[in-house]
Formats: structure tokens, sequence, C-alpha cells
């Protein structure tokens, strides 16, 4: 099955090659460094996430996620192009929602900014990730650039998608009320049926919301056609936060297999044991 899969991404891969020009674009070709920090063409701070030009704009209790639009609308270019072959490759909605998260999660290694970027913080946008990943076969980022980039394929294979916030980090939400397989099933604006995506694990599966953020209060963003525009004032638009329904329960589909395993080597000793007393008690 993970063959198969690497097949798939890597005829997908070729696919959208072929069909990009020559000399295919990213988002932002120009940046510029003021003091200690690094704006792209459109003024949006990489280096920073809170504040009006940052890359989230995170203000006090609000926040919205402007890279992203980076790579939407009139700025349609590789990363939207890679989530719509996407959607022309597979039909059934689960199996699709899947491929594009193990797609990202395989190709896309975890990596501290301060390892690749020499920097605290550095964000990626969609496109600029999606090109590395085109060119080398694979890529490096961190929380956020894993969250843009699914937030942008998953909006052009035609998902509801948003992305939420957890202290110290950032994942997304995709609504897929009818998938029975994730672990924790959450609520975003009165809306159940969303649920989380988090790549930045090698053996994270598709659907699984990690322990630390189950009865966690979390703000979360939902993906439209927006402009690109800092003008726009976060604390205006639709934040809100997000829920657990069903109180949080953890599934047991997703207990860890080194702990299954253990758990079995544990009956089975026990087993010997009780095998052994009885025998003792009435074979002699």
């Amino acid at each position: 099955m993970i063959i198969l899969r690497r097949c798939i991404s890597l005829l997908l891969i070729l696919i959208v090659l072929a069909s990009l020009p020559l000399c295919f674009c990213v988002a932002s070709r120009r940046f510029t460094r003021v003091g200690s920090e690094i704006f792209d063409e459109w003024g949006i701070c990489r280096t920073r996430a809170w504040g009006r030009d940052g890359f989230f704009q995170i203000c006090e209790d609000s926040f919205r996620p402007v890279i992203v639009f980076e790579s939407l609308g009139k700025f349609r270019d590789v990363a939207y192009e890679l989530g719509r072959k996407f959607a022309e490759r597979y039909h059934d909605r689960h199996r699709l929602a899947e491929a594009i998260f193990y797609f990202v999660r395989d190709h896309i290694r975890y990596l501290a900014d301060r390892e690749q970027f020499g920097v605290r913080e550095y964000a990626q946008n969609a496109d600029e990730l999606a090109v590395k990943l085109l060119e080398r076969g694979i890529a490096y980022g961190d929380c956020e650039d894993y969250a843009v980039l699914l937030a942008v394929m998953y909006k052009a294979a035609g998902f509801r998608v948003a992305i939420v916030l957890a202290p110290g980090h950032a994942a997304v939400l995709l609504y897929l009320p009818d998938y029975r397989r994730a672990n924790v099933i959450w609520t975003f604006r009165g809306e159940r049926g969303w649920i989380w995506v988090e790549a930045t694990g090698r053996n994270n599966p598709f659907g699984w919301t990690p322990s630390r953020f189950v009865g966690r209060r979390l703000l979360a963003y939902e993906i439209e056609e927006e402009p690109l525009s800092l003008k726009i004032e976060p604390r205006y638009l639709g934040v809100a936060y997000v829920s657990i329904v069903g109180g949080g329960r953890i599934k047991l589909g997703y207990v860890s297999s080194f702990l299954t395993l253990l758990f079995l080597l544990w009956l089975m000793r026990t087993l010997v044991r009780v095998v052994y007393v009885v025998r003792r008690r009435y074979w002699y």
C-alpha cells in the first residue's frame, strides 16, 4: 500500500510538472530585509506571525492567515494546480482527502526554521514549498508550512478547509462530516464534522488529533477566496473557537502499535502463567 501510494504520488508530480510552463512561478520573488525582519513583495512579514503585517496577522483574540491568499484567487499557481490534479485522479471524497494528506506528509520533512533559514521563524507560502517539492521530490518545513500547503491543496480540490492555531502550533481542520475514522470530531461555527489534519509527524494517520489539543480552546479560520490585502482587520472576519464533540474521547483504533504490542506481550505472559499454575495444580 505504501509503495503504491508513493508511485501514485510520483506520477502526479510528473503530471503537474508536465502541465506547468518550463519556468513556473513562485508567488513571491522579491524579499526585503528591514532590520531583523524579512518582508515579501506584498509587504507580508515572513519572520513574524503576529501584527497586521504578520504572515498570520495574529492579534489579541483573532488571526487571519494572509499568507494563504498568496496562492489563491488570481495568484493560483503550482500548489493550487497540484491540489486540482489530485481531484482529477480521485473521485471518492474520502480517498481524495487521504491522498492529499499522505502526499504532503510523506514528501515534506519537518525541519525547524532555525536549521533551514537561520532565523527563529520563517513562513513559506504554498507555492514556494510546492516548487521545492516538485523540483527535488522532497521539501522541508515546519507546522505553519504544512498547514498553508494543505489548506491551498484542499481548497483547490473542492474541500472546505480551515487553519487552526494552538499554542506554538498550526494545523488544518477539514470539513468531512461523514468520515468515521477520525479519533476526534470538531465543531466549528456551530457546525459538526470537522476533522484535524496533522501532517508534521511521519507516522501520523489522517484524521488524528494529538491528545495535547483535546479539550483546549483553539481558534480556527476558514479559508475562502479573499483579496490578498493587509488592510483587512482580522477581528472583523469569521474567526471562531473550535470545540470537541463528544468530550474528545480517543478511539481505540488510534492507540499506537507499540502500546498494542506491549499489551499483547503482557497478555501472552499472563496466559502462560495461568496455564502453568493450572498444570501444576491438576497434573501433579
